[in-house]
């Protein structure tokens, strides 16, 4: 029997996985992952470029929608490279800390999103129960202090996460369940005792994302309970239509989500594609679609992308 012990493995690699049982396509299924990934470049870097060049957005609303667009290309950065090396290359071995490396940064950004979700919902709940207040509450200083906040919680929790698996060995298998590392994958991998990661990671998923979501569905409860106040039916319409774009990211962030759990737990024996498809869309459809929710939700931002700012245009257009 192989002695175990915590600075010890067998394998000094991890293999990825692409997706079980359509290996022979792969270089054709890269194909909508590479037009996903451009959508994702090209999206979130101009919203970003937009509300950072326009003053004028230099509000709480697009601020967070910056944020956002950052998160969702950091989390794509540490996903889609890796993807595409498996379609294209089939370059599977990623080294131990390569693989803990992606899996921090995957886990961070995933959290930041969450976290910069929540608070866009505090901001469409200010903006909509106290509309009066609206600038003096949310100011720039706020606003600052929200982001810091963030990144302290998020690293807070994913720093001892990855800490945790350099005490682990690995014998039992190298090889990963997804093209990406990720923290409940590798565990199942390890032939220490996990007792304390998986008690630890099942924490840090609570009190981020599950606190989050209970904070968003909150968010919304107050919102609707002032929104059924307003007297007009135009009134209410008008407030609801301001939550229509923040409402979609939560969906596209949370459900892939929810559904890959309850499936996990309570849904019937599904193809190893059916999970894998489901835990992709939960990495790799919000990156692309925000952005796309955003610019056709978003006259501001959707007029500085359609009209061009030349002195003859504007006269023109008068």
């Amino acid at each position: 029997m192989l002695p175990l012990n915590s600075t010890s493995s067998v394998f000094s690699t991890f293999l990825v996985t692409g997706i079980p049982g359509l290996e022979a396509v792969h270089i054709w299924i890269s194909i909508p992952f590479c037009a996903m990934f451009f959508i994702t470049l090209v999206g979130n870097m101009t919203i970003m470029t937009i509300i950072w060049r326009e003053r004028t957005l230099h509000v709480p609303m697009y601020l967070f929608l910056a944020m956002l667009a950052a998160s969702d290309l950091g989390l794509s950065l540490f996903t889609f490279p890796t993807m595409l090396r498996i379609f294209w290359l089939d370059a599977r071995e990623l080294t131990f800390t390569a693989c803990f490396t992606q899996m921090f940064f995957i886990h961070t950004f995933q959290d930041f999103e969450s976290a910069i979700i929540l608070a866009m919902a505090f901001d469409r709940y200010v903006a909509i129960s106290r509309p009066l207040h609206y600038s003096s509450i949310l100011t720039n200083s706020v606003i600052a202090r929200i982001g810091l906040a963030i990144v302290v919680r998020t690293l807070t929790v994913q720093v001892p996460l990855s800490i945790l698996l350099k005490r682990l060995c690995f014998c039992h298998s190298n090889v990963l369940s997804h093209s990406y590392c990720l923290h409940p994958d590798i565990l199942k991998l390890s032939c220490s005792n996990t007792r304390i990661n998986s008690i630890f990671g099942l924490f840090v998923l609570l009190s981020t994302m599950g606190v989050d979501f209970l904070l968003i569905l909150l968010s919304y409860v107050l919102i609707l309970k002032t929104v059924l106040s307003i007297a007009s039916h135009g009134g209410r319409l008008k407030a609801l239509n301001t939550c229509i774009s923040h409402v979609s990211a939560v969906i596209i962030f949370f459900a892939p989500m929810i559904c890959l759990s309850m499936l996990h737990r309570f849904g019937p024996r599904l193809p190893a594609q059916a999970y894998v498809t489901i835990a992709n869309m939960h990495f790799l459809i919000p990156p692309v679609m925000n952005p796309i929710v955003y610019v056709l939700k978003t006259k501001e931002i959707r007029d500085k992308i359609l009209k061009p700012k030349s002195p003859k245009y504007q006269k023109n257009s008068k």
